[in-house]
């Protein structure tokens, strides 16, 4: 990668004093040790093995792919994804598509729904600008709004409730009439319905996934007939995630799925999927740290604190297979403490990859991403929609 190509393209963030150190090295042997911690890091190969073996699992379950980008954000992985047969993205937000739309990214479903005229003027301006943006909605408050703002057609999505009680038609009588009043607004376009059960996505066991799966489908077929019999088309039927895939195909009823984590991994879904075939994904993307201190007998700390992972989710794990028998724990804003492995020094200097307890807000927590191959850092990209909830 041409280090003046890279510093273009991350604009004022290549002047900061770090960023410049690690563009200078950029390509070199053993430039991966060289990046200033703590580091969002990603693993390319690991990366671009995951992306293909889910495009493979949907591609033989006859399922459209189109990966969650809340995972990462990153306008450089989204384009890889598609560019690896996903029809597109997802985007949590508003804001998250507008960032990946600037960045070239023309394929957006948003997943969560929302309120407002001035909101509904934003989905419109993207709406006009994409050669495919969807977004969902729920109430028929929502389809008025959407169908006000319209610059031309808008291509809607009838998110349901399949358990989780969080957003979505909370019954097949509710996504009836959502379905009614979108199809009287001339410029919105109903494509199908969404069915997204978070809440099963780290259940323990696969069977166990699959049953909860299974009880929702039902929620969700009963909205899709509902749709059908107020005379709404239903011809994309999305939702799924990484934890759920297996289910999701077994079950038959999604076209589409939107699976995220699979392409980074963290612990939390490496502790609810262990061996089952949906958490067969490499941890591609690490935090990786510094020891800054190693005074203490007992410990040694690290330069990677609570500022630096999400802190909902279980303990970041220790990697570097010198300390992966070691816990973590966090020692403060800007601290970690890492127990010492029996038997072995530490060094002051010495870094330690950690894999991220939630990758989600983790990686929302750093704006770059730095991709290396080996002992290289082969380049550096934007979390071009950190912060990007609005």
């Amino acid at each position: 990668m041409n280090r003046d190509a890279v510093r273009d393209r991350l604009g004022p963030l290549a002047a900061r004093p770090h960023v410049a150190f690690a563009l200078a090295h950029l390509g070199e042997p053993g430039s991966a040790d060289l990046i200033p911690t703590p580091a969002a890091v990603l693993d390319l190969d690991a990366f671009d093995r995951n992306v293909a073996k889910m495009a493979q699992r949907a591609a033989q379950a006859g399922l459209a792919l189109r990966p969650h980008a809340k995972s990462h954000k990153t306008a450089a992985l989204a384009h890889r994804q598609i560019a690896a047969g996903a029809v597109g993205v997802c985007c949590a937000k508003l804001a998250e598509a507008e960032a990946l739309a600037a960045a070239g990214v023309g394929q957006i479903l948003v997943t969560s729904p929302i309120a407002g005229t001035a909101n509904a003027a934003r989905a419109a301006r993207l709406a006009a600008e994409l050669a495919d943006f969807r977004i969902v909605v729920d109430h028929p408050d929502a389809a008025a709004e959407l169908g006000a703002a319209a610059q031309g057609t808008i291509q809607v999505v009838i998110d349901v409730d399949v358990g989780m009680g969080r957003t979505g038609c909370h019954d097949a009588d509710q996504a009836a009439a959502v379905a009614r009043a979108v199809l009287a607004q001339p410029n919105l376009k109903l494509l199908g319905v969404q069915g997204y059960g978070g809440g099963w996505q780290h259940i323990q066991g696969a069977n166990a996934r699959a049953a909860a799966a299974a009880e929702g489908m039902k929620a969700l077929q009963a909205a899709i007939a509902a749709i059908r019999a107020a005379g709404g088309p239903v011809d994309v039927v999305t939702g799924g995630g990484t934890g759920t895939f297996a289910a999701d195909a077994a079950q038959g009823v999604l076209s589409e799925v939107q699976p995220g984590s699979y392409a980074f991994m963290d612990k939390e879904y490496r502790d609810a999927l262990k061996d089952d075939p949906d958490g067969a994904f490499e941890q591609a993307a690490t935090i990786v740290a510094t020891v800054i201190s190693a005074n203490h007998p007992k410990w040694v700390t690290l330069d990677a604190g609570l500022k630096a992972f999400s802190t909902e989710g279980p303990m970041p794990q220790p990697l570097t297979p010198k300390f992966a028998a070691c816990a973590y724990r966090f020692f403060g804003d800007e601290h970690g403490m890492i127990g010492r492995p029996a038997g072995e020094p530490v060094a002051r200097g010495e870094r330690v990859a950690l894999a991220p307890g939630h990758i989600d807000p983790t990686l929302d927590r750093y704006d770059l991403m730095h991709l290396v191959q080996g002992d290289v850092l082969v380049d550096i990209v934007r979390i071009g929609a950190r912060g990007a909830s609005q």
